[in-house]
């Protein structure tokens, strides 16, 4: 049962990258619950938009993809208790060194970001 749940997270995290990465925001969409926030921190800047503003400011933005980035987004680590779970992921893009916090839910047997939380790693 673990491991099936890993499984099912890393497939999430695998939609959610490529929906940041490639712009597409169809995958992306699949991976949020309806009413997801979104918080962060870009060099002091308090960030936060809805799930939809959120998919709406990536379908408008120049993809990583199509700026010719090289994909290095990771998962750092994934903790699973019941249906909740915390995913940390390293989504250095952008010119941004991004960490993001996204916590999860089981919904309907079906893993969703419920909120994420992120911030840029000045280096």
């Amino acid at each position: 049962m673990y491991q099936d749940n890993i499984k099912e997270i890393e497939n999430l995290i695998n939609n959610y990258f490529e929906g940041i990465f490639y712009g597409n925001t169809a995958n992306l969409e699949t991976c949020f619950s309806l009413n997801a926030n979104i918080w962060g921190d870009i060099n002091s800047s308090e960030y936060f938009k809805s799930v939809d503003a959120y998919i709406e400011t990536v379908k408008n933005r120049k993809s990583p993809n199509d700026l010719d980035e090289t994909f290095k987004m990771s998962i750092v680590g994934i903790d699973i208790l019941g249906k909740i779970a915390m995913v940390k992921l390293h989504v250095p893009m952008l010119g941004f060194n991004y960490y993001d916090y996204l916590s999860l839910f089981k919904i309907k047997d079906e893993w969703k970001i419920v909120n994420k939380l992120f911030t840029n790693v000045v280096l």
